[in-house]
Order: C-alpha cells, then structure tokens, then sequence
C-alpha cells in the first residue's frame, strides 16, 4: 500500500505563499525582535545610537550647506529641513545594509527550515523602520526648539512613509537575493549608500537644482521620497515639483513589483547557494 508522502515547496501556488506569509507571521516579529535586542547588545549607550547618527550627520550638513554654502531653505529652519529629509533617507539606507545581509546572517535557518524566506528581508526592513521612530524624536525636539508648527499637510506623512516603506522594500529585496548570489555585493551595499547620500536632496532642498535638469534628477527614486517628507512636514514652506514626484513614484512602483518578482524567482535557490 502506497502512502503520500509531504512535500515541502516554496509556496508551489502564489496563493499559498501569500498565505504562508500571514501564517508564519510569528516567525517575521520574532526575527524582527532579534535583530533589534542584537543590534544593540554590549553597547555602552545601547539605543540612543539610533539618534546619535542622523543628528550629528545633521549638524555636519547644516554647517556645511547651511551655513558655508548659504543655500536655501525654502523658509524654514535649516536644521529641520536637513532632518526631514534624513529622516527617510536614514531608514532607506538602513534597510539596504539590513536587507542586503539579512539572507546570509541567517542561512542555518533558510537551508534547514522551510518558511516564506520573504520574511527575512521584511523583517530587517522593520528593524530600520524602529531606528526611523526613534530618530522621528530629533524631529521633534527641533521643531519644539525652533516654535516651528506643521500645517495641515503633517497629517498625509504617513503616506509618505508607506512610499518610503515601499522603496525600502524593492531595493532590498533585489540586494538580498543578489548577495546571495554574487557575495561582491557586501562591498557594494556601502559605497551605493554613502554615494546615494550625496546625490538625494539630504543636506539641500531640491528645489536648488536647475529646471531642465529637475526631472532627470527625479531619476532617484529617493527625491521623491524626501520631497514628500519636505512637502509633509515644512507644509507652505516646500513645494512639491509634480512631473520628477510622479517619476520617482513610479520607480518606486517599479523597484516594489520587480523585487518581489525577482525575490521569488532566485528564492528556491537560496538554500542550495548558502
């Protein structure tokens, strides 16, 4: 007498991965949580790095472009300026680090166990996504310190923090399943984050940037992002250039759908590369 045996695939039909997902959601906020209690174990200041790092980077560009280069700012603080956009940037870049390694730092989990591995990268997202909060303090105290009060537009931020969730996403999935794949991208992942922080709109208002070169200039998906921070929380003080906003939500679109479709066709390799 034959008996059947169990077979254990990567999600065989997309609607039972996608379910597998909601199933295993304990395995996502406990990989999350970890991530989180190690980051900041045997440090002597522990999670008040997460404030230390955007607020010195702050007062570095505020000086620099604030004060030496006298750049605009559009109305408001320099220093808030320089941090509503380092808010998003921040966590983007904390993601890419996170997500890029995410796959290798737990491959005794993924070649033993099966599980959505989408949950791996997604959960480093999350963990940037708590320095984001934290970090949101700084903001704070800077508008409290300058009597700085948003309009009406504050209250579409949440908006643009699903964009950058969004953006976050897309170019960490496609840099976690390329690292496994190709290890060059360990070194990869940092020289792209510190040259992106030169080329976003981080320590600048956008607007600085000529009109004819503005839309290929929105060819950074982060531009947007950052300008929908701007627009969010300096309200009257910055406007939002519509045709590079709408091209850089569409890369946003492009990197989100792409990188789960990229995700999903390298995913049942992971475990025989690792």
């Amino acid at each position: 007498m034959k008996t059947k045996g169990l077979v254990i695939e990567a999600g065989r039909t997309e609607r039972q991965y996608w379910k597998d997902l909601w199933n295993y959601r304990e395995l996502f906020y406990f990989l999350a949580w970890r991530d989180i209690l190690v980051r900041y174990k045997q440090t002597a200041i522990g999670i008040a790095w997460a404030l230390i790092r955007p607020f010195l980077t702050m007062v570095v560009f505020t000086v620099v472009f604030g004060n030496l280069a006298k750049l605009p700012s559009d109305g408001a603080p320099y220093p808030i300026l320089v941090f509503s956009a380092m808010l998003p940037w921040q966590f983007f870049a904390n993601a890419l680090s996170e997500c890029s390694n995410s796959l290798i730092a737990n491959s005794n989990l993924i070649s033993k166990v099966y599980f959505p591995r989408l949950i791996v990268p997604s959960s480093a997202v999350l963990v940037s996504f708590v320095d984001f909060m934290i970090s949101g303090m700084i903001l704070l105290g800077l508008m409290a310190w300058y009597n700085f009060v948003p309009d009406w537009r504050i209250l579409l931020l949440p908006l643009f923090i699903l964009i950058a969730f969004a953006a976050a996403v897309g170019s960490g999935l496609w840099l976690a399943a390329l690292n496994v794949e190709y290890r060059d991208f360990r070194y990869i992942v940092p020289f792209i984050v510190q040259f992106g922080l030169y080329i976003s709109p981080v320590g600048f208002s956008s607007s600085i940037v000529p009109e004819e070169w503005r839309l290929l200039y929105s060819l950074n998906p982060m531009v947007g992002v950052i300008d929908g921070f701007r627009w969010a929380i300096l309200g009257g003080n910055s406007n939002i250039y519509l045709p590079g906003f709408l091209l850089s939500m569409g890369l946003v679109l492009l990197l989100l759908v792409s990188g789960i479709w990229y995700f999903r066709k390298m995913e049942r390799t992971f475990a025989d590369v690792i």
